[in-house]
């Protein structure tokens, strides 16, 4: 209808009808503006409660990375090693065929050394004590014949001497005499520190004075890096250490040293994202048995095994065992073999302590005072057994071996376990330090992504038994391999060489599906 039309129309109406819709036009205005004013009123509520976001300042981090570097800075010391030129070991030339034992493991260990250079290392340290006293790494300061430390600001290098060493953590003191009080580092809890929480490594890397990296934590309580190593357990961080940096502090924000850093994990050399402090705690523990005894005391009963079996149930299971620390070798002549305790034994408990793994049943020995006499409660053929075992020093105890080894006879391709091992007689085997009744079977290769590959075995290694069974020749390993099953268990006893000696440990798993 048009306008025109449409106001002809109402003036034609009656006044009923205009009224009808002059009311009906006035109820649409009145809800139009209540409709309106309550989304304005729910919209005012909403904006009033809500907070604006803000950009924290990257000043307030930097000020605290800055205040920690100073304060440490001036106790953080750079380490030169240096040792003399020594007459090389060289073995006399062969006439007859070489023994392929000693062949292999020289070009595996690359035993054969040229005639030894002079050698001249870097590393960092921490002053603890005002009158000089410094703790750092074991392996920087480790066969040097001179030893000169360069404080910060100071043109002078200062002479060393060795106070002390503890090899099974890698630590060492050493003291110089500046003819002054000297800044000391203030020592922190490492117990306190948590995954997530910033750090800085501070020291020498590649002889650079002075260098501050920052990171976090990424891991605490990483077990032992070299088999053998039962005193180590590192703080994993993210914080570049290179070379150099070895025997520097790690340090939290509020400027206390909770780690030595000490080693790195790269393919390369050099930092790759995983560096390893140990914890100041053990550090603290080693530096005053140093300055007490001269050495760390530790106690011992005079046994080796890997501490990564007390979590796998299905080795531990295979013992009978619901918890405990396999045993994985037994020190000729040591406490444990004294009391009767043999390989394969099952440590569950000490006294009234139970023990469910490698850290506890190492805490509770080593901490126990040499002479004193415990309770070892263990699992033999499933059945359980008690023994009296005299706490002896562990340096006596594990004395430091040499000898190395090594085999070639008949080869065997990769099984079902995925290695590829050799014979090696009993004789062989005892020229290497292989103290064996018969043959051992020595691994010569690994398959990549075998099961052998996924616990770990090297070549190298040497395979003593296999389900609890002794296996003497490459014909009765490869019987014991064609018996195995798709999801079958395996439990391998092995020996690996290593800076002691040779080193017993267990490996378990299943057989893919």
């Amino acid at each position: 209808m048009a306008s025109g039309n449409w106001t002809q129309w109402i003036r034609q109406s009656g006044w009923p009808t205009r009224l009808a819709i002059l009311a009906t036009l006035a109820v649409g205005i009145l809800l139009g503006t209540l409709i309106s004013n309550g989304v304005r009123a729910s919209r005012s509520v909403s904006t009033s409660a809500a907070e604006a976001l803000s950009i924290p300042s990257p000043a307030d981090l930097s000020t605290s990375f800055n205040k920690v570097a100073e304060a440490i800075e001036p106790a953080v010391v750079n380490i030169t090693a240096s040792s003399k030129p020594r007459p090389a070991q060289r073995r006399p030339r062969r006439t007859q065929p070489q023994d392929p034992f000693q062949d292999f493991f020289d070009r595996f260990f690359q035993f054969e050394n040229p005639e030894e250079l002079p050698r001249r290392g870097l590393g960092s340290g921490i002053i603890v004590d005002s009158d000089g006293y410094i703790l750092t790494n074991y392996h920087v300061v480790e066969g040097a014949d001179k030893l000169e430390v360069h404080l910060e600001g100071d043109n002078k290098d200062y002479r060393a001497q060795m106070i002390g060493y503890d090899a099974e953590t890698d630590l060492a003191v050493i003291k110089i005499n500046a003819g002054r009080k000297l800044p000391v580092a203030k020592m922190g809890n490492s117990d306190g520190t948590r995954v997530g929480d910033w750090v800085l490594a501070i020291g020498s890397p590649f002889g650079l004075d002075a260098t501050v990296t920052a990171g976090i934590i990424s891991y605490k309580g990483r077990p032992n890096l070299e088999p053998g190593k039962q005193f180590q357990r590192f703080i994993q961080t993210d914080a570049a250490i290179n070379r150099g940096n070895s025997g520097g502090p790690l340090v939290n924000l509020a400027g206390e040293v909770i780690g030595i850093n000490t080693a790195i994990f790269s393919s390369q050399g050099a930092f790759a994202g995983v560096g390893f402090a140990l914890p100041s705690n053990i550090a603290v523990e080693v530096y005053n048995n140093i300055i007490k005894h001269g050495r760390v005391v530790r106690g011992s009963i005079g046994i080796q095994f890997d501490g990564s079996l007390s979590e796998n149930p299905a080795i531990l299971k295979s013992f009978g065992a619901d918890y405990g620390v396999v045993i994985g070798q037994v020190e000729p002549g040591g406490p444990a073999e004294k009391a009767g305790l043999k390989r394969g034994d099952v440590i569950y408990q000490v006294d009234d302590t139970p023990v469910k793994n490698g850290d506890e049943l190492v805490g509770k020995i080593a901490a126990t005072p040499v002479g004193q006499k415990v309770k070892i409660h263990f699992i033999r053929d499933k059945k359980k057994q008690d023994a009296m075992v005299t706490i002896e020093d562990r340096a006596k105890v594990f004395p430091n071996l040499a000898g190395r080894g090594r085999a070639e006879p008949e080869v065997e391709e990769p099984g079902e376990l995925g290695v590829a091992v050799e014979e090696v007689d009993a004789a062989q085997a005892r020229r290497q330090g292989i103290e064996e009744d018969g043959p051992v079977l020595l691994v010569t290769e690994v398959e990549p992504g075998s099961l052998a590959d996924d616990l770990g075995i090297v070549s190298g290694d040497l395979l003593l038994e296999m389900n609890h069974q002794r296996v003497r020749s490459v014909a009765q390993f490869n019987e014991l391999q064609r018996r195995l099953r798709p999801g079958d268990a395996v439990v391998l006893y092995l020996m690996r060489r290593t800076q002691s000696g040779w080193v017993g440990f267990y490996r378990g798993g299943t057989l893919p599906q």
